[in-house]
């Protein structure tokens, strides 16, 4: 690390114009290259996968996606009116003639009676493309939407909007809002916190580089690799969080060696000797927990972990090439104005010119009171946690998105016209190998049609082979409610079963809908899995580092904790509805199935962050004086302001994302800034202190066997133990009086 820092302040520009290189270049082939993101949720070896495969063999031509176009008649008229009928007619023959659509089905034939609304004003037709969304070229689909949009020009009044997975994918990502928003109040506490605007500006300068360049390559590689079209959302959220906090640290450090009279090469140098391998420790605990993720075997998963990995490692790259590089450019100007006039007129600080402080007296508090403080930590995180008894995960549906969005507009008008079920259709795809299985399957139509839950039943499409029927069923509840889930296994537990019995009949619940529910399905099985992977992690790596068994149990169920409170908060806001009106949800939705995982990995990495600034404090204390409450006490005191700053710039960031206008960021956001929140102050600064000073010195505790076999490893992001002189005793504090920091 001290080669790495002391050749990049050296050779400053030539570093520093690598990294304007690496930007321009990589944002210049993105924008020429363009985007290819694939929304799959489709599980091999699901029910729903293979229903998916089985319309892909026996239709060939109607086995893509399939979108809507919906129109309503201005008030008074009707869609069979003359002029508005042969508008739209000529819009879906022009429709059909696009390259990749394999099929327009209009309300205007005789058998299309059904897309027609029963007041007569709304209207659809169904464009069903030969390739599924994510295949399909971006310039065939933007034909779609000009084409149907261009029909409302003629008739005054009359509403053109189109829905489906393609049309979401041409519609674009949230322009940035959240993202500049999240910069903008990073930069105002860190005006705060250096009072310079030079250092202000490193950490967000190494951000826009490190993420920049991150999001950029994840879209190129969107060619090769399936990344979901969330990816750069949610790589933005964690990799604008991080790469500012991980700055931030470097910079805090180097600013201190400055302070104390150090040469600006000679201080970046220690910065990124200390506080910038810290970073490489933590930047890789969070690549690594992300990547952990590959491991659940889930395609789509595999592609945010990659993209996600990318974002943060370029972050930490940024941190620790570019940063120094920039710091050999400004020199002693990362300082205040006032702070370099106080080191040229007195000189250099001394070593331990410090004031006991809120964050001394608060260490002196956890001490005394460590039962108290304990019981309210717990407390506080039970009672945000009770809602996650109730959780329940989906997916969410193109009726969460922005009101002014077509795909939007489309899934209001389809609910008015034809009811909530049918945004979600299900479809039943049988395979009747035998004559007889033709009337076995109108025998399960009529029982379908009659099941709890089901608005109308389709009859049944067979493919020209006459070995595969596929039969539409629209439920009579929205996609995302627990009545259409309860639905799918009714139908898949109880009905077809029963249809099935003593016949070679064979049918599957496939449909968008089902995949989603199969989707989570899944996730919740593996979540365990993935828990479990990620808390042995988290146990090596910390016992490794601090040579202790109780340590990183400790860290293991306070990581559990947080986890499990921000869970809480995402199902009360969201699932129970509490926060549905002030986010323009109008509705309650379910938890995001990805999401768990997801926030999972991105919470372990954050949470390890802070136990190693704050523990290795501790430990570098313990293993001078072999007192356990000095320790904890001088750890929390030298710890706590920099693991406060660092918190209240994630949180910022993260709550900026309920800017984004896509439901997952606006998720992933309120979670992540409610458990960064109570991680850093109430888990870090409390519980674990408190609970440390009751173990007593058996935190330490580590078996002489174990000690032998394990490797050493040295994480130091603080100063040098001597500092610890500037700690003051429970008797010099007793003078000032304590209170919370």
């Amino acid at each position: 690390m001290a080669a790495l820092a002391r050749f990049c302040f050296r050779h400053r520009f030539a570093v520093l114009l690598l990294w304007v290189c690496a930007l321009a270049g990589t944002t210049a082939a993105a924008q020429a290259a363009g985007s290819r993101w694939a929304n799959d949720f489709e599980l091999p070896g699901t029910e729903s996968a293979e229903a998916v495969d089985l319309l892909r063999e026996s239709f060939p031509q109607t086995s893509g996606d399939t979108d809507s176009v919906v129109w309503r008649a201005p008030e008074g008229a009707s869609v069979r009116d003359p002029a508005i009928r042969e508008r739209m007619t000529d819009a879906l023959a022009g429709i059909a003639d696009i390259p990749q659509v394999g099929q327009v089905t209009g309300p205007y034939a005789p058998e299309g009676a059904a897309q027609i609304s029963r007041d007569g004003r709304i209207a659809y037709a169904q464009v069903t493309f030969t390739e599924q969304a994510m295949n399909l070229e971006k310039e065939n689909v933007e034909e779609v939407v000009d084409t149907a949009r261009a029909a409302a020009g003629d008739v005054d009044g009359l509403q053109v909007e189109l829905g489906g997975e393609a049309i979401q994918a041409v519609q674009g990502a949230p322009g940035g809002l959240a993202e500049v928003t999240g910069i903008v109040a990073a930069a105002v506490i860190l005006s705060i916190a250096f009072g310079s605007l030079y250092a202000m500006l490193l950490p967000i300068v190494c951000a826009v580089f490190g993420i920049g360049t991150g999001l950029m390559t994840v879209t190129l590689l969107s060619h090769t690799t399936d990344f979901a079209e969330a990816t750069t959302l949610l790589g933005s959220l964690i990799g604008l969080g991080v790469s500012i906090d991980y700055a931030l640290f470097i910079v805090t450090r180097h600013r201190t060696g400055l302070r104390r009279g150090m040469a600006a090469e000679d201080s970046a140098v220690r910065a990124l000797d200390t506080a910038g391998r810290a970073v490489l420790f933590a930047g890789g605990t969070v690549c690594v927990a992300l990547l952990g993720m590959i491991a659940l075997g889930i395609g789509f998963l595999n592609g945010v972990a990659i993209a996600a990995s990318l974002t943060v490692l370029l972050g930490v790259a940024a941190s620790v090439t570019l940063l120094p590089a920039l710091l050999g450019i400004l020199q002693t100007r990362v300082l205040s104005r006032r702070q370099r006039r106080r080191l040229a007129e007195r000189g250099p600080e001394p070593e331990h010119d410090r004031s006991p402080g809120r964050a001394a007296r608060w260490s002196l508090l956890v001490q005394r009171r460590p039962r108290l403080l304990a019981g309210i930590a717990v407390a506080l995180i039970a009672i945000v946690s009770l809602p996650l008894l109730s959780l329940r995960l989906g997916t969410t549906d193109q009726g969460n998105h922005q009101e002014s969005e077509t795909t939007r507009k489309a899934y209001d008008l389809l609910a008015e016209g034809f009811g909530p079920g049918f945004n979600g259709p299900l479809q039943l795809v049988a395979e009747t190998p035998a004559p007889s299985d033709t009337r076995n399957l109108t025998r399960l139509v009529g029982e379908v049609a009659r099941t709890r839950g089901v608005a109308e039943v389709g009859t049944p499409a067979p493919a020209p082979d006459g070995k595969v029927a596929v039969v539409q069923v629209i439920p009579d509840s929205a996609p995302q409610d627990e009545a259409t889930d309860q639905l799918i296994d009714r139908l898949r537990d109880d009905v077809i079963p029963t249809a099935q019995e003593g016949t070679s009949l064979d049918v599957r619940v496939g449909g968008v809908t089902a995949i989603n529910k199969d989707f989570a399905s899944v996730i919740t099985g593996k979540l365990p899995l993935f828990v479990g992977i990620i808390v042995a992690l988290g146990f090596v790596l910390l016992l490794v580092a601090f040579r202790s068994v109780v340590v990183p149990l400790t860290a293991a169920v306070m990581n559990l904790l947080a986890a499990a409170a921000a869970f809480g908060a995402l199902v009360a806001i969201f699932q129970w509805g509490w926060g549905s009106d002030l986010l323009g949800l109008g509705r309650e939705v379910p938890i995001t199935a990805f999401l768990p995982v997801i926030m999972l990995a991105m919470l372990f990495g954050l949470s390890m962050d802070y136990q190693v600034f704050l523990v290795s404090r501790m430990h570098e204390e313990w293993v001078h004086h072999r007192d356990n409450a000095r320790a904890i006490r001088v750890g929390l005191a030298e710890s706590s302001r920099v693991i406060n700053a660092a918190a209240l710039i994630m949180i910022c960031v993260f709550s900026a994302f309920v800017l984004s206008g896509d439901l997952e960021g606006v998720m992933a956001g309120i979670g992540l800034a409610g458990a960064v929140a109570l991680d850093a102050f109430v888990i870090r600064t409390m519980l674990v202190p408190a609970l440390m000073h009751l173990i007593g010195p058996a935190n330490w505790w580590l078996p002489t066997w174990l000690d032998r076999r394990l490797p050493h490893l040295a994480v130091e992001p603080r100063d040098t133990p001597n500092e610890t002189e500037a700690t003051p005793t429970p008797q010099e504090l007793a003078k000032t009086g304590g209170g919370p920091a």
